[in-house]
């Protein structure tokens, strides 16, 4: 489905601390330090009602700042090595864009968050935030555009650095600024910088040399097209009880579908059966750090997992079997980890920052549980957060949570060609649920995404 609508957008302007911040220099941690994280992750939160929003998050936005003033700060390069950053806290601000839907006939949020909506670059660009033309030397770490619908639903798009925050911090903020727009005077859980306990634990200095990149795909064909594949909790309960039936154990939700997405893509692509297949997914590694991090930290702290195999194990074993090379993964995160920040390297096996980019190779994330969904800002949590897909090359998969009030998950891939886009899909599906109804695949052409970074 198209969607037709024009978005009017103001200027822009910065967002200051509402009060006087410290200012100096912050150490950045070696996870901070990697040179894959120096880009902006963009998301897309869809709200089903608001009012006057964009005043009420602008004066939100510079409470919040006072105590999370790093994030008004810039990036600049230490001085102590290549490439080396910190971070400076110059209490500029946060990047904050107003706009308002104008359209006729109407359109609401919930027409955007129904999975047959047609993402392109164009509506993309509508609802996120983009600096000014005039942009040398500008570069906030935040930035924020609050859109405004008629129906008084509104769209937050959001671009933040991965250098400050992962995932669960960059929510954990986000919260912050939702509890001072509810009228709170004190936050509930209060900022740690933290760094530090990623600094002295680790011997050997990051690379700061560029992140390798895939090649640029030769033609059109080779471009990744996205997929949405909507699965519904008695599909999931059926893939776990499977599971249980044929080894016994128990195995989580991620586990299950993570796995199955790495069967149905290595079925659908053509390659060996002997050719190597590389499946990446996050673990969050607090729990594992002794003495543990403070309560409040923002930062990164995450390893990546790999799970490799050859090709034919994966494609003609069972779905348990592919649990399974989950499973064992998982449970060598922390030695894993532990010697990567001893150690400083990744070993014979090489950086697992740094896993083969190719076509073979499978990224897995999982938004679902990162805290975004129960932030509000007044007027109910997101009815949908939508990750955007950062690269048309680089095959991968978010495990996210559906549009309000569906249940189960909602997994928005970007992992094959179009050539083997129907054969992934039906890969996916091909297992009714109890009801009887098969999962809703939304295949949504999604291209060039590469341009808006």
């Amino acid at each position: 489905m198209s969607l037709k609508f024009s978005v009017v957008k103001s200027a822009g302007d910065m967002v200051s601390p509402a009060e006087q911040t410290p200012g100096g220099e912050l150490s950045l941690s070696v996870i901070d330090q990697l040179p894959g994280l120096r880009r902006k992750v963009q998301t897309l939160h869809f709200f089903q009602h608001g009012e006057k929003v964009a005043e009420v998050m602008r004066a939100a936005i510079a409470k919040a700042m006072v105590q999370y003033y790093p994030l008004a700060g810039r990036l600049k390069e230490s001085g102590s090595g290549p490439g080396a950053l910190v971070l400076e806290c110059s209490g500029e601000g946060i990047w904050l864009v107003e706009a308002s839907v104008e359209c006729n006939p109407k359109v609401e949020v919930a027409d955007l968050i129904d999975g047959s909506c047609e993402w392109g670059t164009t509506l993309l660009f509508d609802l996120l935030p983009h600096p000014p033309m005039d942009k040398d030397g500008f570069d906030p770490l935040v930035l924020m555009q609050v859109t405004t619908f008629p129906c008084n639903g509104y769209v937050i798009g959001l671009e933040f650095s991965h250098v400050i925050c992962d995932g669960l911090g960059a929510a954990q903020f986000l919260g912050a600024v939702a509890e001072f727009a509810r009228g709170h005077v004190r936050l509930s859980i209060e900022p740690a910088w933290g760094r530090e306990a990623l600094l002295a634990k680790r011997n050997l200095s990051v690379s700061t040399a560029p992140p390798p990149q895939p090649p640029p795909p030769s033609d059109p064909d080779h471009s990744l097209k996205q997929a949405t594949v909507d699965v519904h909790p008695t599909h999931i309960d059926e893939l776990k009880r499977e599971f249980l039936t044929q080894t016994g154990k128990t195995c989580s939700t991620f586990e299950v579908l993570t796995a199955s997405v790495w069967k149905s893509r290595t079925e659908a692509i053509a390659v060996d059966k002997d050719a190597e297949v590389v499946l990446v997914f996050f673990a969050n590694v607090r729990p594992f750090l002794d003495p543990p991090l403070p309560r409040g930290f923002y930062g990164n702290c995450f390893f990546p997992v790999n799970v490799k195999a050859a090709a034919g194990k994966i494609r003609d074993g069972s779905l348990a079997d592919a649990v399974r090379h989950v499973q064992e993964a998982k449970s060598r995160v922390a030695d894993e980890f532990k010697k990567w920040v001893d150690a400083g390297d990744g070993g014979a096996g090489g950086d697992p920052f740094l896993p083969p980019l190719a076509y073979t190779t499978l990224f897995v994330t999982e938004w679902g549980r990162l805290g975004f969904g129960g932030v509000d800002y007044g007027w109910g949590p997101p009815a949908y957060v939508m990750p955007i897909q950062y690269s048309n090359v680089v095959p991968g998969c978010v495990v996210a949570s559906p549009p309000t009030p569906r249940k189960g998950v909602r997994l928005i891939t970007w992992c094959v060609r179009d050539a083997d886009l129907a054969a992934f899909c039906d890969g996916l599906v091909k297992k009714p649920a109890r009801n009887g109804d098969r999962c809703p695949v939304f295949p949504v052409e999604h291209n060039d995404n590469e341009n808006l970074h």
